[in-house]
């Protein structure tokens, strides 16, 4: 049966000349290099070469494999590579679920470099689940969650990479403007504007207005961080969004950030994995990345 040694053979002996440099280069005795090339002739019952003076030439049959040999031994090479890759965790996959809406982008920051230390790797993104964060986790429709909110599971973990507060957006020209902190009945007469989130997973309702029993006037989602500073500005009411994007556009757009309560509500961005693939050499890759980049 023809395999991959007879093609390495000939192709060695075709590239260095000779039995002898061919057998050195792969590390086999000439004499096994010659009974090889026997047993393919004899099974076949073709020459794959023949002598000319002291060199070797390559019939016809042995043109042929050499031909075959260049064409297919790079392609296996090359998948050996590969697989070496995977193994040690240089090429793959790596698929990112979002739950964070304010958080793209910091997440654009982090795969800039990402995808430059790790051009093998093919990075993918969503931010819509079948059955939401954890379970896509646990079912490997992602790899990594990304998330205020962790919530705890079976075989997962979550890894915080930087802490943020969140804080009312609001004009310059608002009552709230000039205060330290701002109190739930404030928000009573306010069209609140938030992100696509269900009010019961929004810290502004469940830490600040359901326990005093507020609700703001209005509440509005919006689906980019953009538009709501934007309509904030504008005068439409406020927003309930991390400090760091407001401190951004404060200037620019005319809003200043207010304390929501006394004491603040503070908060983490949690990366979530399954408990082990941290040890996959591009995951903790993307991990390494994530702490050093700030929002």
């Amino acid at each position: 049966m023809l395999d991959r040694q007879h093609l390495s053979i000939l192709r060695e002996v075709d590239r260095l000349g000779s039995l002898t440099a061919a057998a050195e280069r792969l590390n086999v005795t000439q004499s096994a290099l010659s009974h090889t090339i026997r047993k393919l002739e004899e099974r076949y019952g073709v020459a794959m070469w023949e002598k000319d003076g002291r060199n070797l030439r390559l019939t016809e049959a042995g043109h042929y494999l050499v031909t075959l040999a260049q064409r297919v031994l790079p392609q296996i090479e090359r998948a050996e590579d590969v697989l070496s890759d995977y193994r040690y965790g240089k090429r793959g996959s790596l698929k990112i679920g979002m739950e964070c809406h304010p958080c793209h982008q910091w997440l654009m920051s982090v795969t800039k470099p990402y995808l430059v230390e790790w051009p093998d790797v093919d990075l993918a993104l969503t931010t819509s689940f079948t059955s939401g964060g954890v379970a896509a986790l646990t079912s490997y429709e992602i790899d990594i969650l990304i998330t205020p909110d962790p919530i705890e599971a079976q075989g997962i973990h979550y890894i915080p990479v930087f802490d943020y507060e969140l804080v009312l957006a609001v004009p310059v020209n608002h009552p709230l403007a000039h205060e330290n902190y701002a109190e739930p009945a404030d928000l009573l007469e306010e069209t609140l504007f938030t992100y696509p989130v269900p009010p019961e997973r929004l810290d502004v309702f469940t830490q600040f207005l359901v326990p005093a029993n507020c609700r703001p006037r209005h509440h509005r989602s919006v689906e980019t961080t953009e538009m709501m500073l934007q309509l904030v500005a504008a005068g439409r009411g406020v927003s309930a969004i991390p400090s760091w994007l407001v401190c951004q556009q404060a200037e620019t757009l005319g809003v200043r950030p207010v304390r929501i309560g006394n004491a603040g509500i503070h908060k983490s961005i949690h990366l979530g994995l399954r408990s082990g693939d941290e040890t996959v050499d591009f995951i903790a890759g993307f991990l390494a990345t994530s702490r050093e980049i700030k929002a």
